[in-house]
Formats: C-alpha cells, sequence, structure tokens
C-alpha cells in the first residue's frame, strides 16, 4: 500500500501519466480498494515467457476475483451500494477478460507497478535536487502521517461493517426472542383446550421452544463475543487515533508554532497552514465516526442487555474518545497572526486566531465570539495550572471581542481582531535588576463553543508569544532585545516564559545572524570574521580566533544589561543601531557588499597601510550607536613622506536624512577606490543623486555638498588657494566650471591626535548654507539691480 500512497501524491505531469495507466483493461478502483493485497503479491515470481506459468497466473487472477468480491460485500455507509454495485462489475469484467489469458493480466498489473514506482522516484529526485535532505525528510514525514490516515480510514469502515453485522444479528435475535415470547404465551393457553389435543399442542411448541431457547443461548454468547471483539476493535482504532494525533499536535503543530516564534527573530516564514488543518479536520471526521460507532454500540447493549463487562468497556472507550476529541479541539485553537510582541500603549494593532477543525465539528453554524485580555507572566503561569480566575488580567484592552467567522471558500473559522489597542498597562512588583523592558506579558484569547450540536460544550484558550509594553519609542531597542533572547532561546513547554539566563555563543550568533538578513532583505548575513568582531566586542577579548569562542557562553546581563567597557550602552544596543542605521539608509550598499561594517580601526589600519593612497573603507563606529566611518589612507599634510589612516567623524541617521553616503563619497575627491582596490564610482555612481535642473521661474535650487578641508581638491578658478567648501566636483574624473567660494578659509584644523575629524564646524558651516538658503531672494535681487 506503500506505493499507492506516494503515487496519490503526484502532481502535474506525473500524475496524469499514473492516470493514463487505468482503464477497462484495469480499472483504477480495483487499484484503490485492492491496494494493500495488489502490493503483497509476488508478480514478478511469473515468468510471463513460460506457458507452465499460467497456472500460477490463474491462481492470481481467481484471487484477485474473490477479493473484489468480499471487498463488495462489506460495504456500507451511504455510497456502499453503489461501490458494491461498482465492484462486483469490476470482478466479472476482469473475470471475462483475462480467463483464457491470465498472464496478460499479471503482464498488466507488473507494468503499471513499475511505472508507478519510476514515477514516485522521479518525483522524488526531484524534491531532493531543489530541496535536499531536509525537503526529503519532509516527504517523509508526510508520507508516514497520510499512511496511517489510510490504515485509520480502514480500521474505522472495518468496525462500521461490524457494527452493521452486529446489529443485523441483534435484531435477529430480537425477533427470535419475541418468538419464544409467543410461544410461553401460546403454552399458557393451552389449559383452556381438551387434554388430548392439549397434549398434542403442548409437546410441538414445548419441542419448538426448546429449540428456540437453545438458539438464543448460542446467539446470546455470540452477540456477546461480538461485542467484545468490537469493543477491542474499537480499543485498536482509538490506540491509533491517539498516536496519529501525538504526531500531528506535539510534533507538526508545536514545529509551526516554533516557526512562528522565529519568525519573530527574522526568520523563515511559518508556512501555510492548510496541511495542518486538512490533517486536523481527517483526524475530526475520524474520531467523530468512531465516537458515533461507539454511542451506537451502547444503544444497542441497553437495547439488549447481556450479562458482562460490556458496560464498563464502552463506558471507558467513550471517555477515552471525549478526551481525545477534546485534545484536538483545545489544541487546534491557535493564533495565526501574533499580537507585536513589543506593544506600545495607544497604539492600534491586530491579531488572528483560528479553529483548525471549526469547519468539520459544525462548530461555525452557531460562531463563537472570542475574547482577548492580556495577563502578566504570573497569571499566565497560573491560567496553565488552572489556578487562575476568568477575570484577572493586567490591563485593557479596546475593541477585544471578535466573533469567529467561516469563510466557505477556504473553510476556515478564524476571528480577526483589527483594531485593538492596550489603553493601560498594570506592571507587577520588578525583581532584583530587571527594568520594565524586561517584563512580558502575553495576550490571551478565549472562547466557547459546542461540538455537534451541543453535545460536547468547550471552553479554550490559547496565549500569544511573549509581549513587552513599552510607553515610549525609546524603549523599543531594550524591549526588542527582550523579545529575541525569548524568541530564540525558548524551549517548547516551557512554563511562562522562562528563559536560559546564559546560552552559548554560536547560539547567540545564529540568532543575530537571523535577525540581521531579515532586516537587510538579504542573504547577505554575518560571515564568520563578522562574528569575530562580535564576539571580541562582547567578551573584551581581542583573540581573532573563532575556534576559543564555540564554547564559551554570554549571560543576558552581558547582552543587553551590563555596559560595555568605557562605554554607556550595551552590546544589543550597540549592535541594534547598527541594524536600525544599516535598514533605513545603507541596505544597499550592504547587500552590494561595499560595507565591511564590523572591523576595528586598528584592524582597519592595518588593512589600508598595504593599499595605494586613497583606498578607504567604511567600518562601524565603535564609540556611538548607530555610526559608521569612513576610513583611508593618505599623505600626512604637515609631513610629506608620512603616509596615515585618518578616520572621518561617524555618520548617524540624521546625517543621512540630510545626504546619502553614496553622494558624500561622491563629494571627498580624496577618495578614490574603495578596499581592497575596486573605483569608487564602479561602486557607487549608481546611486549618486544626478545632476541638479537648470533654474525655474528665475531661482537656482541650491545644494550641500561635503568637504574635508585638508584634503579639499583645489579649483584653479578660485582665489588664494580657498577650500571650495561647495565644490560641485562629483569625482575626479567628472569637473564641473562652476564654484561657488561662500566662506574664507578656516584656519583651524580638524584632525584629532588619533586621525578622526571633528566635523562640528562642517556641520555649522552646512547648516548656516542651508539657512541662507532659505531665505527669500527677491529683496537681494532687486538691491543688486539698483
Amino acid at each position: 500500500m506503500a506505493m499507492w500512497i506516494q503515487a496519490q501524491q503526484l502532481q502535474g505531469e506525473a500524475l496524469h501519466q499514473m492516470q493514463a495507466l487505468y482503464g477497462q483493461h484495469f480499472p483504477i478502483e480495483v487499484r484503490h480498494y485492492l491496494a494493500q493485497w495488489i502490493e503483497g503479491q509476488l508478480w514478478d515470481s511469473v515468468e510471463l515467457d513460460n506457458p507452465a506459468e499460467e497456472v500460477k497466473a490463474k491462481r492470481l487472477l481467481d484471487n484477485l476475483v474473490t477479493e473484489l468480491q468480499r471487498k463488495a460485500t462489506v460495504q456500507g455507509g451511504e455510497d456502499g451500494f453503489l461501490l458494491k454495485i461498482k465492484l462486483g462489475h469490476c470482478a466479472n469484467q476482469l473475470k471475462s477478460t483475462y480467463d483464457r489469458c491470465p498472464l496478460e493480466l499479471v503482464r498488466c498489473i507488473k507494468h503499471i507497478l513499475h511505472s508507478e514506482q519510476r514515477l514516485v522516484q522521479e518525483a522524488t529526485n526531484a524534491s531532493c535536487g531543489s530541496g535536499g535532505q531536509a525537503m526529503d525528510s519532509l516527504s517523509q514525514r508526510h508520507q508516514q502521517i497520510n499512511q496511517a490516515f489510510e490504515e485509520l480510514r480502514l480500521a474505522t469502515q472495518e468496525t462500521e461493517n461490524e457494527l452493521r453485522k452486529l446489529q443485523h444479528s441483534q435484531e435477529y435475535f430480537i425477533i427470535q426472542y419475541q418468538e419464544n415470547l409467543r410461544i410461553q404465551a401460546q403454552l399458557s393457553s393451552l389449559s383452556s383446550l381438551p387434554p388430548a389435543e392439549r397434549t398434542q399442542r403442548e409437546t410441538s411448541l414445548q419441542s419448538k421452544r426448546a429449540t428456540v431457547e437453545a438458539w438464543l443461548t448460542r446467539e446470546a454468547s455470540t452477540l456477546q463475543k461480538y461485542r467484545l471483539d468490537l469493543s477491542e476493535q474499537h480499543q485498536k482504532t482509538l490506540g491509533l487515533l491517539r498516536k496519529q494525533q501525538t504526531l500531528i499536535l506535539d510534533e507538526e503543530l508545536i514545529q509551526w508554532k516554533r516557526r512562528q516564534q522565529l519568525a519573530g527573530n527574522g526568520g523563515p516564514h511559518e508556512g501555510a497552514l492548510d496541511v495542518l488543518q486538512s490533517w486536523c479536520e481527517k483526524l475530526a471526521d475520524l474520531i467523530w465516526q468512531n465516537r458515533q460507532q461507539i454511542r451506537r454500540c451502547e444503544h444497542l447493549t441497553q437495547q439488549l442487555p447481556l450479562p458482562g463487562p460490556m458496560e464498563e468497556l464502552l463506558s471507558k472507550l467513550n471517555a477515552d474518545i471525549t478526551d481525545i476529541i477534546s485534545a484536538l479541539v483545545t489544541s487546534t485553537f491557535i493564533i495565526e497572526k501574533q499580537p507585536p510582541q513589543v506593544l506600545k500603549t495607544q497604539t492600534k494593532f491586530a491579531a488572528t486566531v483560528r479553529l483548525l477543525v471549526g469547519g468539520k465539528l459544525n462548530v461555525h453554524m452557531n460562531p463563537p465570539q472570542v475574547k482577548a485580555v492580556i495577563v502578566s507572566e504570573q497569571q499566565a503561569k497560573a491560567l496553565l495550572k488552572n489556578e487562575s480566575t476568568h477575570s484577572e488580567s493586567s490591563g485593557e484592552i479596546l475593541n477585544n471581542n471578535c466573533v469567529m467567522e467561516y469563510h466557505q471558500a477556504t473553510g476556515t473559522l478564524s476571528a480577526h481582531f483589527r483594531n485593538m489597542s492596550l489603553k493601560r498597562i498594570k506592571r507587577s512588583d520588578r525583581r532584583g535588576a530587571e527594568s520594565v523592558t524586561e517584563e512580558k506579558f502575553t495576550v490571551l484569547f478565549e472562547s466557547q463553543f459546542s461540538v455537534g450540536g451541543n453535545e460536547l460544550v468547550f471552553h479554550v484558550k490559547t496565549l500569544s508569544l511573549p509581549v513587552v509594553v513599552i510607553v515610549h519609542g525609546s524603549q523599543d531597542n531594550n524591549a526588542t532585545a527582550t523579545v529575541l533572547w525569548d524568541n530564540a532561546f525558548a524551549e517548547p513547554g516551557r512554563v511562562p516564559f522562562i528563559v536560559p539566563d546564559k546560552v552559548l555563543w554560536p547560539q547567540l550568533c545564529e540568532a543575530l545572524d537571523m535577525k540581521y538578513k531579515a532586516e537587510m532583505h538579504s542573504g547577505r548575513g554575518l560571515s564568520e570574521d563578522n562574528l569575530v568582531f562580535l564576539a571580541q566586542k562582547a567578551f573584551t577579548s581581542s583573540s581573532n580566533n573563532p575556534e576559543e569562542y564555540r564554547n564559551m557562553t554570554i549571560s543576558w546581563a552581558q547582552f543587553n544589561r551590563e555596559s560595555l567597557p568605557g562605554r554607556n550602552f550595551t552590546f544589543w544596543q550597540w549592535f541594534d543601531g547598527v541594524v536600525e542605521l544599516m535598514k533605513k539608509h545603507l541596505k544597499p550598499h550592504w547587500n552590494d557588499g561595499a560595507i565591511l561594517g564590523f572591523v576595528n580601526k586598528q584592524q582597519a589600519q592595518d588593512m589600508l597601510l598595504s593599499k595605494p593612497n586613497g583606498t578607504f573603507l567604511l567600518r562601524f563606529s565603535d564609540s556611538e550607536i548607530g555610526g559608521i566611518t569612513i576610513a583611508w589612507v593618505a599623505e600626512n599634510p604637515n609631513k610629506p613622506g608620512e603616509r596615515l589612516v585618518w578616520n572621518l567623524l561617524p555618520y548617524t541617521t540624521k546625517d543621512f536624512s540630510i545626504r546619502s553616503l553614496a553622494d558624500r563619497i561622491s563629494d571627498l575627491n580624496h577618495l578614490l577606490f574603495l578596499y581592497p582596490d575596486r573605483p569608487k564610482d564602479e561602486v557607487f555612481a549608481k546611486y549618486y543623486t544626478p545632476p541638479l535642473s537648470k533654474a525655474v521661474d528665475g531661482y537656482v535650487k541650491p545644494q550641500i555638498k561635503q568637504v574635508v578641508p585638508e584634503f579639499t581638491t583645489q579649483n584653479p578658478e578660485s582665489s588664494g588657494g580657498t577650500p571650495a567648501f561647495m565644490d560641485q566636483t562629483a569625482s575626479p574624473s567628472v569637473s564641473h566650471p562652476n564654484n561657488f567660494n561662500v566662506y574664507p578659509p578656516m584656519g583651524d584644523a580638524m584632525l584629532d591626535p588619533d586621525g578622526d575629524f571633528d566635523l562640528d564646524d562642517t556641520m555649522d558651516v552646512a547648516r548656516h548654507v542651508e539657512e541662507l538658503l532659505r531665505r527669500p531672494i527677491a529683496n537681494q535681487w532687486s538691491s543688486q539691480q539698483s
């Protein structure tokens, strides 16, 4: 059967090829309903070219026809009558077609099985080629689940057939029992007859009664055995249902929730719920069918009580099946779209909850209402221990009630909270050094609904991922650190919301890389050199050997509670500043490989001194959150012949909101080659701002450009060697005749002892230029003309 289950998973052209294997010569219905039997026969042992093998082939044909006829007789349910006719017709058709040439039947089936095997293998190889071993493992898990569903379907059909037999037998037993009562009534009425006639009738009736009672005794024993056998079959089916439900809910659904949590850190999307919902719906169907069968068994037992343990057995089966369906319903009430994990008060947010079995158990016929409340970590613990009261909450959420809607097209039952807002929050007493941005809350979604026409009523609830509540944007940085640590290192099934205080450095590297790649929308994450740089910063180490950090642990305090040595910010605050700067302004340059970034000042000096003058690189500032600096190698203006590495005062988001990085690099003519040897225009030209258009309506549009006085290229038209603070030269290869000398030369040196530029004065100049250019110029023009 395993081959047929895999063949049913084929798609596209492979599926069409598989379907084409069947027809009048061998109906696909025979392959489907006798899949296990067909795959269990030794078709390859028959030598098609040996006429002596015809006897063996004839035996296989007869057995195939017999199996089909047996299968036809046991069909029940709404479609059982038509299926019985169809299978009976197939049996007669195969018998008439191959009775005189049974070897042709063997040839046909061998061709079908080999073709199916080839198609399945080709599909498997294709999936392995594109998805590798992970896809192969996923495919195997799905095949295992689908195969288990097929076994459960067959087992449930088998117990349905046995139950029908039991019902028919019991109905006939009751008829015979009534016949026995009628005989006894006749015997009682014989007293009014003459002695001779009475004796004759009495003898006949007593003989008949003895025969019926003997049959009733035997049949009662048989009925009891049927009942016990059926109970045993139900116990086995329930065992299979529990195993399948555990596989789907405790493995597949938990893995989906884990992927959802990692997606909060920038991991791959958790994937659609369609496959999981289809599995859960199949489970719901099978569980409900078995529950109805057990209920019918209870009815039969009540209708005809017989001595024995049946009442206790059925009571236990009913309790077990109710537990199974309860676990299914409560576990499949899930959060499809999580609320934001950093939640700001007085800000609108959304969330979606979904019931994966809502369309199968008729829950949608009376749509339930879902309520959302925010609870603290302690309240969440109490909820899981069933120690909490219904009304406990730690804040007030507006628009927190929503009715679940059934979507006919997709078969989903869900509630979309679109306009929730946290009006207020009640914080608990904090522990030790814990700050408000380390306090975790969760949004509790709860509802109540009935299943199967009010037969069973369930109160369901589910908790969101941990939420950190903030009241100001300045808290976002530290709140994000709490969320990232929790999402990365939470264990499935934990007590809310316990996470390890220390983790291995490679574990944190994986989380940081995931976050960085997601924010950059790029496959270029953090290289091993980048991670070594981060390790040096986190552990205040100078080692360049990555192996030294593999077994080291980093604590939460080192991550985002204790400031880095000599700084007023933590490791995370520095890293998050880099991420924010990059995603807002420098993402394309990172994805182009133009930014090395994770390089310290000494490393930059060592790298640049071996390169020609004018070579530069971009590295993140060690001393400023969200800063990036340009380091370049050039002659010392004050000491000819001496080469130095210079570092520009770091740029921040504020600077790039005035002028982009590419334009700033274009402005600085002394920057020639991006490390190691790429001409800067080759890397950055596509990001330069286009040249200004001509004046419109008599107005000339101003433009601000950056200069570094000590490295400003002298323009021959400027008098006295004055630095051109608004030099419009884009690069050494492009010159513009226009040159405006707005300010006199500055005599003060602008280099600090470490070779860093202090651009405070330069920025003052730029701001002054902006202010001048904003003034109305009509009066200036009129005064000049006069």
